[in-house]
């Protein structure tokens, strides 16, 4: 994983959540990672989401 996923991980799950079991923050990555590639809007990407990048056909 690059330093810059770990540190979106830590701090967009680990440090906004209040985990009460060893198994609950195992299930999160994946939501993670949908949520950044769906919802989360990145400056480089025109302030577009991943997904909305991608199905404008747009490319970098």
């Amino acid at each position: 994983m690059s330093a810059s996923a770990d540190r979106l991980l830590k701090k967009e799950l680990v440090y906004r959540n209040h985990y009460t079991t060893i198994e609950q923050p195992r299930h999160d990555p994946d939501d993670c990672v949908w949520w950044s590639d769906a919802q989360r809007l990145h400056s480089a990407l025109g302030y577009r989401s991943p997904k909305e990048f991608t199905e404008q056909g747009l490319v970098l």
